[in-house]
């Protein structure tokens, strides 16, 4: 596609959102990689269920454990959908510590969050 190294996302979370997270970029990563100006890849993901889950999974490493996702040096984004303040807070906070960029959909509680970092 061009030069420029993919940029690696781990997904926590595969449930509603997650599954509709991967089918979006999925259909849409030709579009997406050109906007970009590289390509978007999920290639790490964690789940509580992994049997139960919608996601188009091709090419992810997939793990029950999030911590893998957040740790493993080859992702640079972590996106996290997995509702709820813990562990959810716990990994957002390790994965910044780590130097990864992170995506939440809990909205609610950013205020909470930034509050935790800030203190930190």
């Amino acid at each position: 596609m061009n030069a420029y190294s993919p940029v690696n996302v781990g997904l926590l979370g595969l449930g509603t959102v997650g599954g509709g997270v991967t089918r979006v970029l999925a259909r849409n990563a030709e579009e997406i990689s050109r906007r970009a100006g590289r390509e978007i890849l999920i290639t790490h993901a964690a789940a509580r269920n992994l049997d139960t889950t919608t996601a188009h999974i091709t090419g992810m490493q997939l793990t029950g454990e999030a911590l893998e996702v957040v740790d493993d040096p080859e992702v640079s984004i972590i996106v996290e959908l997995m509702g709820g303040y813990e562990p959810a807070r716990s990994l957002v906070l390790r994965a910044l510590a780590n130097g990864k960029h992170v995506v939440t959909q809990e909205f609610l509680f950013e205020s909470v969050r930034l509050s935790c970092i800030l203190d930190d």
